[in-house]
């Protein structure tokens, strides 16, 4: 699991953010299932090269909205989920396409220029 992991320090987005979103991504993408055991906070920290503190910070934020849990003495757990929040991947897009959709619309770019440009893209 550690090798899907990776971050940008450099990004305005902090590190903790990017993390979990990409837990998160993992989970609803089916390459984590429910049950299965993650890395200790330190093991991702020292993969990620980051302070162990953003790691557990990005875990407690998993484990409030749900998609991880912690036992006392146990390893964290990807959480069970109802099969319809887990079906729901595209979700996940919407504030992505949404912002691709406002620097298209500041640059000029109609639909159809868009749609041309991601479908070049998505053949690479």
């Amino acid at each position: 699991m550690l090798e899907l992991l990776n971050v940008n320090p450099s990004s305005g987005e902090p590190i903790y953010r990017q993390l979990s979103e990409q837990i998160v991504r993992l989970i609803v993408g089916g390459q984590l299932q429910s049950e299965q055991v993650l890395p200790s906070v330190r093991q991702m920290a020292e993969h990620l090269t980051v302070n162990p503190m953003t790691v557990s910070r990005a875990i407690q934020q998993l484990v409030e909205q749900g998609w991880l849990e912690r036992r006392r003495g146990q390893p964290t757990r990807v959480a069970q989920r109802a099969k319809n929040e887990s079906d729901n991947s595209s979700q996940l897009l919407l504030a992505p396409v949404d912002a691709l959709i406002k620097q298209a619309q500041q640059l000029g770019i109609d639909l159809d220029g868009l749609k041309q440009l991601l479908g070049e893209r998505w053949q690479k």
